[in-house]
């Protein structure tokens, strides 16, 4: 052969083993090499490296053991993956039940895809709605309930298993926004959600690098469901993503540990201060919907919020600008700590609520927790100064 076919064609023979390593492969192609003419058109192979490979399998198995699931599916983000699963599963005509207190990116796509280009419709519920006022809302039409326990931003919490079982005896399915608990500290498939979704950019690739998110379902039909959907959306992740995402699960039991561990001391110093009004975190014991977390979960996230009480939108501005170990972002669940305040977002809330003052978001990383409250005291004072 002429020197040109020679190197197209050097090194690319498959090895005949892998040397054994800790972590696995990171097989890089969009092309996969077909052993015979019969395998191309094969639908039990994988025949495109856009479906996934080594790394991808590795943490596909890993995330169906940490949720107790049957089938997981990848997805480039964990917004794809709540859109990704709504849209595995409703169709035109259709309607859709959604807490109120949602993700905001979740109801921007309800609003702008499912409203206003798919004629389904969309119905909104209070955060902290009972199972019987959600399921009130419920007619012959409605397919799907999204829920998000707790909720975004104000951390309302919800009987996610009463409301799970009470629509699957009227055949609706739901989808549950699990971020917060990782799928480590609730499992939502076990208390009888259909669909557990969660965004692997927070908690478990714990790094702030990196994009993914995952469905998780035991129901066959729906794992046919969300597979189709990626096929036909061609949503995929890159080898080295999976990797990453695999990688941070390691040690996500232990990092978890302490970010709840850090953000309950944190949290009960803050109830304590003059400057502050309602701590909302469900775990803190006395907090808005602590009976049904100590019913649900097994531990806390590092994630709550506080109302900085009577506060001028001078005053929460001083105090975000003090702060010097919290970052000012919209992420959380990495090593680093971050705040934000969160009332610009609650602008597109159907009910409208009076927390006492603006609501301040904390996101508690792996810092010394006294450091931390050392940091918001100094921004305290720096509040009530401006």
């Amino acid at each position: 052969m002429d020197e040109t076919s020679r190197l197209i064609r050097a090194g690319s023979k498959a090895p005949s083993g892998l040397n054994r390593t800790v972590g696995p492969p990171i097989q890089k192609g969009s092309t996969i090499l077909m052993p015979d003419a019969a395998s191309l058109y094969d639908v039990t192979q994988t025949t495109y490296g856009r479906a996934g490979l080594a790394s991808h399998d590795a943490l596909i198995d890993a995330l169906t053991e940490l949720e107790g699931a049957q089938t997981v599916r990848l997805f480039p983000s964990g917004l794809a993956a709540i859109t990704g699963a709504i849209m595995a599963v409703v169709k035109t005509g259709d309607d859709v039940l959604v807490t109120d207190g949602a993700y905001k990116p979740t109801r921007r796509f309800c609003e702008n895809v499912l409203k206003g280009r798919l004629g389904i419709t969309v119905r909104y519920f209070a955060p902290d709605a009972s199972p019987d006022e959600v399921m009130a809302l419920a007619n012959g039409k409605t397919r799907l309930i999204v829920l998000e326990s707790p909720a975004s931003l104000t951390f309302e919490m919800q009987d996610v298993p009463a409301i799970a079982a009470a629509a699957k005896a009227r055949g609706i399915l739901t989808l549950l926004d699990n971020t917060w608990a990782a799928g480590l500290y609730f499992k939502p498939l076990t208390h009888g959600v259909d669909i557990s979704v969660q965004a692997l950019t927070k908690y478990v690739g714990g790094h702030s690098d990196c994009f993914m998110g995952s469905a998780a379902v035991t129901d066959p039909k729906l794992g046919a469901a969300l597979h189709q959907a990626i096929i036909d959306f061609g949503w995929a992740v890159s080898p080295e993503d999976a990797y990453t995402m695999l990688r941070g699960l390691r040690t996500l039991a232990t990092r978890m540990e302490r970010h709840g561990a850090s953000s309950l001391k944190v949290a009960a110093w803050l109830e304590g201060h003059p400057q502050t009004g309602e701590v909302l975190h469900p775990a803190l014991p006395g907090a808005p919907g602590h009976k049904l977390f100590q019913a649900a979960y097994t531990g806390a996230p590092g994630l709550f919020a506080f109302v900085l009480k009577d506060a001028k939108p001078t005053q929460v501005h001083a105090f975000l600008d003090a702060l010097k170990l919290f970052g000012l972002g919209f992420s959380w669940g990495g090593f680093e700590s971050l705040a934000l305040d969160g009332d610009d977002q609650f602008k597109v809330r159907k009910i409208k609520k009076d927390y006492g003052g603006p609501v301040i978001r904390l996101a508690i990383g792996l810092e010394d927790p006294d450091d931390l409250i050392a940091d918001l005291e100094k921004a305290l004072t720096a509040a009530r100064s401006a």
